[in-house]
């Protein structure tokens, strides 16, 4: 028998591509997001869900479903060099598609629709999200479990701000939420090209910065110009 996965919600994030979108959730706090519930789910749906401090999020990596999978794939953490099984990775490239992001619940919304106030988000804009379920630490927490090639939270980039790149514009939050982004290096695994300027989108701004050894350093921020047709 032949069972079909809807879509349940959609995510509303700082991130409009994937470049700059953090590798894992919980390594960016401040990328906060917001989870829009279908408008057949009421109150009723998310009743008691208030009461937990995370909550799973299942999606599709709807940015990547045209670039199909392959059955071995280079993870990041080992550099770009190796391969392991896709089933041995959290690679977007996979036979299904599917997702899984533990993120932190701030609050829960309800209005005419029902919306989930997330952060440490490491979701595209646009996400289809299947299926929502709190975070239960007694059962699924197990800190002392292998965890293969993956050991410990990746280092993180030193990040600077050259002195006219924009940022006095910046409010608090939007800095935290590029600073932290920027940390996580998004680049590709083997590139390392100090010279080369790079181009992230995040939170309706274009920001422009280079790496050099273990320093990202921000040269420009400037907000998105949006083309009406």
């Amino acid at each position: 028998m032949q069972h079909l996965i809807e879509t349940i919600a959609t995510v509303h994030s700082p991130y409009p591509q994937k470049f700059g979108v953090a590798r894992q959730p919980g390594l960016v706090p401040a990328a906060e997001v917001r989870i829009e519930l279908n408008h057949e789910f009421t109150a009723d749906s998310v009743r008691g869900l208030d009461a937990f401090d995370y909550v799973w999020i299942s999606f599709i990596f709807h940015g990547v479903l045209d670039e199909g999978w392959s059955p071995l794939v280079r993870p990041p953490r080992l550099g770009g060099k190796q391969k392991m099984g896709v089933f041995a990775t959290r690679s977007p490239h996979r036979p299904n598609h599917l997702g899984l992001s533990l993120l932190k619940l701030e609050r829960i919304e309800t209005g005419k629709t029902i919306c989930l106030i997330c952060s440490g988000a490491d979701l595209l804009d646009g996400t289809p999200v299947v299926d929502i379920k709190p975070y239960i630490p007694f059962v699924e927490a197990k800190p002392e479990a292998a965890s293969g090639f993956v050991s410990g939270k990746p280092d993180e980039l030193n990040v600077a701000w050259q002195a006219d790149c924009g940022a006095e514009q910046l409010s608090t939050d939007i800095r935290a939420l590029i600073g932290q982004s920027i940390a996580q290096d998004p680049r590709p695994a083997y590139q390392d090209i100090p010279e080369r300027v790079y181009v992230m989108s995040v939170a309706g701004y274009e920001v422009k910065f280079q790496i050099a050894g273990h320093t990202a350093t921000v040269v420009a921020v400037y907000p998105q110009t949006r083309i009406c047709s």
